[in-house]
């Protein structure tokens, strides 16, 4: 285990005086999560903190990304402002980092073996699964010193478990919020889908619109063989937040991962989404839509690693870009040197609407098997403006035919989701932003 000291150089608030103070609520909780936290923290205090010449956070206004100012310890939850549901109550909700409402599971999905709980309940009653899955893939897209920030001070999270053979139809919501100036939160999902379950999940980020706060989260998807995982993060933190979510799915033989993250909120957000292909048959797509205004900054990198044979990915990420705000993609796919037969597709389009934004994209592949179909590109346009004038002809007002065409585009990645009800609910949400 690593040793604390005095010399390390943490930074911000996330001093060894905050962390230690935090670990005094764990005291009742096993020693082999607090040995882990311990040594995350002192990762956390020895890395560097990210440079202009990290090529992982490359075309970033990384000088900005800093944590000064905001608390290491919360106050207590806030109520929500207002209540959220998406396509039902949600499960758990998460206020500050602390469980403030939950809805149950009906019975028969309980009788099955269903468990949707918090992690700290998970460590009492399920401590290996949480030992195999939380945090357990290295951050390789240039997070790794608050991948360790984040595990060091979690306090809880939602901890959900499908049993073999189990499918459960309608989505499953949890929602992750933040409350009060300056607070500083940490959530978390982990999902465990053993062999030939079935779930949805929807991540509700929401945070309240006057306050800024720091927003450091993660999530664990492990979809088991032959089993299907759809995932929903919706994005809409405070427009003043600054935000960072590390996304880590593993998906084992003729499985199916499908997420889908939604970017609305965040002064300075940043994305990273690693996808792991580890037996044949398995199969990972991955989709984003952003809207982005004001100048606002969303980063986002990702990476594909197919490490077995006759393997898919597909990756789509739409941005739509207004006044001055700025898109980062940066995306990778790597193909293991016995991957052969693998299938890899990456995609990142950019719609301009306005004179003053930028878009910057640096698709990439590296390929080490010779059996293999992998294509790669990235696209920047504005609206056509012949599209726009067949609407008007048509008898549609210039701001609805702009307002169709734009979600015209967002329409191909929702599409991809097999939920009609979700489609819609997260359309709804898009215009009443966009708006």
């Amino acid at each position: 285990m690593s040793t604390l000291t005095e010399h390390s150089t943490p930074v911000g608030p996330f001093t060894l005086d905050a962390f230690n103070h935090a670990l005094d609520a764990h005291k009742s909780l096993p020693t082999w999560w607090i040995a882990r936290k311990k040594d995350a923290y002192a990762k956390f205090a020895s890395l560097p903190y990210p440079t202009d010449t990290d090529e992982s956070w490359r075309f970033s206004n990384r000088s900005t990304f800093k944590l000064d100012g905001f608390s290491a310890s919360n106050t207590h939850p806030k109520a929500l402002a207002n209540k959220i549901e998406l396509l039902g109550k949600p499960a758990l909700t998460f206020v500050n980092n602390e469980l403030v409402a939950s809805n149950p599971l009906d019975q028969s999905l309980i009788n099955s073996g269903v468990i949707v709980s918090t992690i700290k309940e998970a460590l009492k009653s399920h401590p290996e699964v949480l030992k195999a899955h939380f945090m357990a893939q290295t951050q390789r897209l240039g997070s790794e010193k608050f991948a360790s920030l984040h595990t060091a001070f979690i306090e809880d999270g939602a901890f959900i478990y499908i049993p073999k053979g189990v499918e459960i139809k309608q989505p499953i919501t949890i929602v992750h919020s933040a409350n009060g100036d300056l607070v500083s939160i940490f959530p978390h999902t982990l999902i465990v889908a053993e062999d030939n379950s079935q779930v949805s999940v929807i991540d509700y980020f929401v945070s309240d619109s006057k306050s800024k706060h720091f927003c450091c989260g993660a999530n664990d998807l492990y979809a088991g063989h032959g089993s299907k995982i759809t995932y929903v993060g919706l994005q809409n933190w405070s427009n003043h937040d600054l935000c960072l979510q590390m996304n880590s799915t593993v998906v084992r033989r003729d499985a199916r991962a499908q997420s889908l993250n939604l970017h609305l909120g965040g002064h300075q957000a940043r994305h990273e989404s690693l996808s792991q292909l580890q037996a044949p048959g398995a199969f990972s797509e991955m989709l984003a839509l952003t809207i982005a205004s004001g100048e606002r900054e969303f980063d986002q990198r990702t990476l594909q690693i197919h490490q077995a044979p006759n393997t898919k990915s597909d990756l789509l990420y739409k941005n739509v870009l207004q006044d001055k705000a700025r898109t980062i993609f940066s995306g990778l796919i790597v193909v293991d040197q016995d991957a052969q037969k693998t299938d890899a597709y990456q995609s990142n389009r950019n719609l301009m609407l306005s004179d003053s934004a930028e878009a910057n994209s640096l698709p990439g592949l590296e390929i080490q098997a010779n059996d293999v179909r992998c294509t790669h590109g990235a696209t920047t346009a504005r609206i056509d403006p012949e599209e726009l004038f067949y609407l008007q002809t048509r008898g549609i007002p210039e701001v609805k035919a702009h307002e169709l065409l734009v979600f015209g585009f967002f329409e191909e990645v929702l599409n991809r989701l097999e939920d009609e009800d979700l489609h819609a609910a997260l359309r709804s949400i898009i215009q009443s932003k966009f708006k």
